[in-house]
């Protein structure tokens, strides 16, 4: 996994601060690139809970929650057809189209051991801390017959401590990134329970 990191650290212009691609247009890139359905519900996932974490928890306006959700949105946008050049593939299509630097930043720090790039601002902290565990938690949530219905923090964190199951997401990497944000785990679940559940 070394093999993706990104060596720098720096990306896009700051003359470019402001400048988004529209949540429809991001949503065509997505069409285009992941085919894959499970991939693409992920992404939007993520997307409903960064754009929900910055307007409700940090009271951001409204082009700043559209920052978090883009970046939450394209986040794995390249990791289905180019999982060896993964990040790299995405970061360079938003940096030719003079997108806000803090975006391309924020999906370049999604996963620092694999990319080399630390979180720096709170929405590069929050990608990271939620990219695995809305993963985790969906996968809970599958696993019951009411899926989301019900889900309780607790039930959560009880497969969290299950090594067995989802065993592919790293504990080590969602406590790392719990910690970086300053955020309590149980805060964190019970938000993306209540904000990715109506996602499809």
């Amino acid at each position: 996994m070394s093999t993706l990191n990104l060596g720098r650290t720096v990306f896009g212009n700051p003359a470019n601060t402001g400048n988004l691609i529209t949540i429809e247009e991001a949503m065509s890139l997505l069409n285009e690139w992941v085919p894959n359905a499970r991939l693409q519900l992920h992404m939007k996932q993520v997307a409903a809970v960064m754009k929900a974490w910055a307007i409700e928890k940090e009271m951001a306006d409204i082009a700043t929650a559209s920052k978090w959700e883009l970046a939450g949105l394209l986040h794995d946008a390249d990791w289905e057809k180019h999982p060896d050049k993964h990040c790299r593939v995405i970061i360079e299509e938003l940096e030719q189209r003079n997108i806000d630097p803090d975006v391309i930043h924020c999906i370049a720090s999604h996963g620092p051991r694999y990319f080399g790039v630390p979180p720096v601002k709170k929405m590069d902290k929050m990608i990271y801390a939620i990219d695995e565990l809305s993963g985790f938690i969906h996968a809970a949530a599958l696993i019951r017959p009411e899926r989301y219905n019900g889900l309780e923090v607790k039930s959560v964190l009880k497969r969290l401590r299950t090594p067995s199951f989802a065993a592919q997401v790293n504990r080590e990497e969602i406590n790392e990134a719990i910690a970086g944000a300053n955020i309590s785990l149980e805060e964190l679940i019970a938000f993306i329970i209540e904000h990715q559940k109506a996602v499809e």
